[in-house]
């Protein structure tokens, strides 16, 4: 199995008025993003692979730039859907957050129940790493969303699905690894180098 990371988008511009698949990045998650780039040399990184969402697009398009590699664009990678509710204030974000995690095969106010979106971000990335192997040298580099972050973790590390694993409340922007032999134990801020 080819080696992976997989990153989650920093901060976003919050705007009620549209569609959270259509954030896009803040200032600050642009800067962080800048500065995780210039780290990257090291990985040896030769895919990057992206949700289609705007705050995916915009951080994989910062951090393919460096690389000098193109985006490839998933639509499975996308966030868990949330569409029922849509933009939440944060308070209420979280608690629905915490009953995603916590009923995972049940839709909590209509969101996508946690291990249908489990299944699909698994799907995706297994689809990717399967094309890889073999045929190229160096990370597959991921770059996605938190929710079905912490599902892909929870799955390549052998985790019940919990919130116990989510990212810290660094505002995204976090990472981890897998290889062959070597599972991920836990989300690493963009701040310390991979």
């Amino acid at each position: 199995m080819t080696d992976l990371l997989y990153l989650t988008h920093p901060q976003v511009q919050v705007d009620p008025a549209v569609p959270v698949p259509l954030w896009g990045l803040s200032q600050v998650g642009r800067d962080r993003t800048r500065a995780f780039a210039a780290r990257l040399d090291r990985l040896r990184v030769g895919r990057v692979v992206a949700s289609a969402e705007t705050k995916a697009q915009e951080t994989a398009a910062l951090l393919a730039a460096v690389l000098s590699l193109p985006i490839e664009v998933r639509e499975e990678m996308g966030e868990n859907d949330r569409s029922a509710t849509g933009y939440l204030p944060e308070a209420e974000f979280q608690q629905m957050a915490d009953a995603f995690f916590a009923c995972p095969s049940e839709s909590v106010r209509g969101w996508e129940r946690a291990v249908d979106a489990q299944a699909r971000i698994v799907r995706a990335v297994e689809s990717v790493l399967a094309e890889a192997d073999g045929k190229q040298r160096g990370t597959v580099l991921f770059v996605g969303h938190g929710g079905v972050g912490t599902l892909l973790l929870c799955h390549l590390a052998g985790y019940a699905i919990s919130r116990a694993y989510d990212q810290p409340p660094v505002g995204g922007g976090c990472w981890f690894a897998s290889a062959p032999g070597r599972r991920p134990d836990r989300w690493r801020p963009m701040e310390e180098a991979p």
